[in-house]
């Protein structure tokens, strides 16, 4: 029996009468923490066995023959003395000690990390405590209390906890508990210290980044490089003397006729160009594309579109690009202006770890208003959104219009269940799956319009799968590097 139960058995007793008790139920039960005692000694088993082990043969003995009835007595009073003193000896064993917790634990979701665990012993003698910290629901660990030895002379002693989180966000320890046995183990020293460390759960990026291990890879000629591009470019370098075969359109007019002579205008390849990604967290990116089952937290439309957010910003890194982020919903809620280095990602993690849906309506002309003043520089715009919505589609194309002039834009969203051309699966098996079908076909051919209305526009749409949507998003970014469209 660990610490944890020990601690429901003694403090909540009525718990263990519910009806298919566990020990988790107990570990996170919302009134159970609230209860502990900051303080507390309970009895060991070991008292419990010696006692029942003296005092059922000293009262047979006492009750058969008169005259040991004295000695018995005195035998019996000796015993309890000795667990008084060793009561008031493992009163005293936890003093002298501290817990140290780190403020910060950086973790990434579903992957094992460490909470590392200082203990400071002022006495600097060697013990024996049992050490359990008071975990938050959605951080796991496979041992809830560990036995740490304290060795002699050693006034610090560190342990590394493994712990996985299993939900992106902020989650705080705030309370962890310690426990010493008395010196001849008849008793049970127990006490709550305070902590205070968050948890900060990040997305995992691991999976996804398997699909673009070409790109990350650095091993000579091997993996993706930044490569000289070839072309007359975008950005003004410098003006020079008009040399024959020029074209007309680069010719400057005003220098010409400052001059006297013909000028013409030099162009080059832009060096850093920015590229921002802007996440819908409106009511549709809470939907869960496709469930696993067993899965305690699947994956969102807005946990998909985060992860993909990220690994576009270490692709853009790699090619020498400034990386950008927006989020919003019915405002705004985020907006990092590009930059690139180890220090602006982990700024724009921090930024949307703790992002989550908002059952609101996203407002799209807010959001155009605000690009529009934030951005004064042609940038790459890359939307990940959900426009499954005719409304919000409309709303949407209204709205865009304005900004496409000025940048470039590409629409992403997650390809939606079921959403296929007609008669492009299998067999149909009954009339149920005719019904599903031509659902299906409806919704394909309202985003095939929404994809045409958006291209006379300057707008590119794209329905990306949710198995190869990071891997889609940086080869759409790759191909405009490419043909050079920015």
């Amino acid at each position: 029996m660990n610490l944890r139960d020990k601690f429901v058995l003694h403090m909540q007793p009525e718990v263990v009468r519910w009806p298919g008790f566990r020990r988790a139920d107990a570990e996170f039960h919302p009134s159970f923490v609230s209860r502990i005692s900051p303080r507390m000694i309970v009895p060991e088993p070991r008292l419990l066995v010696w006692f029942a082990t003296l005092a059922l043969p000293l009262a047979l003995v006492g009750a058969a023959w008169p005259p040991a009835t004295e000695a018995c007595l005195a035998l019996g009073l000796l015993f309890v003395l000795v667990a008084v003193v060793d009561l008031v000896a493992g009163q005293r064993r936890l003093e002298g000690l501290t817990v140290k917790f780190p403020e910060v634990v950086r973790l990434s979701k579903d992957r094992e990390g460490a909470l590392e665990v200082r203990l400071q012993n002022s006495g600097q003698r060697a013990r024996n405590v049992r050490l359990a910290p008071g975990w938050p629901a959605n951080i796991t660990s496979p041992q809830t209390d560990q036995l740490v030895a304290l060795p002699a002379g050693a006034e610090w002693a560190r342990l590394n906890w493994a712990c996985t989180g299993v939900r992106r966000g902020r989650h705080r320890l705030t309370r962890a508990w310690l426990e010493g046995v008395s010196p001849l183990g008849f008793w049970a020293a127990r006490r709550g210290v305070p902590a205070a460390c968050e948890f900060r759960v990040y997305p995992n990026l691991l999976a996804d980044r398997r699909q673009l291990a070409a790109l990350f890879l650095n091993r000579g000629t091997l993996g993706v490089h930044a490569r000289r591009q070839v072309g007359k470019g975008r950005e003004f370098e410098k003006l020079r003397d008009y040399i024959h075969g020029d074209s007309f359109e680069d010719i400057h007019w005003k220098a010409t006729a400052k001059r006297g002579r013909p000028v013409t205008k030099v162009f080059q390849i832009e060096r850093t160009q920015e590229i921002y990604v802007v996440v819908d967290a409106g009511r549709l990116s809470a939907r869960i594309p496709a469930p696993a089952a067993g899965v305690r937290y699947p994956a969102s439309v807005l946990e998909r579109h985060l992860t993909a957010a990220l690994l576009l910003g270490l692709a853009t890194e790699r090619q020498g690009d400034l990386f950008g982020l927006a989020t919003f919903s019915d405002t705004v809620s985020t907006f990092i202006r590009a930059r690139n280095g180890k220090a602006h990602f982990s700024a724009c993690r921090d930024a949307i770890y703790t992002l989550e849906p908002r059952a609101v309506t996203p407002d799209f002309a807010e959001l155009a208003s605000f690009l529009r003043l934030r951005l004064r520089r042609r940038a790459l715009l890359v939307f990940l959104t959900d426009l499954d919505d005719p409304v919000l589609a409309e709303n949407f194309t209204r709205h865009l219009e304005p900004l496409a002039r000025q940048h470039l834009i590409l629409v992403n969203m997650l390809k939606p269940p079921g959403v296929a051309p007609l008669f492009r699966a299998g067999d149909v098996a009954d009339v149920d799956d005719v019904y599903e079908r031509l659902g299906g076909h409806l919704r394909w051919q309202r985003l095939r319009e929404l994809e045409k209305n958006l291209q006379r526009r300057g707008v590119q749409f794209a329905l990306l799968d949710d198995e190869r949507l990071c891997a889609q998003l940086v080869t759409q970014y790759l191909n405009v590097k490419q043909r050079q469209i920015l």
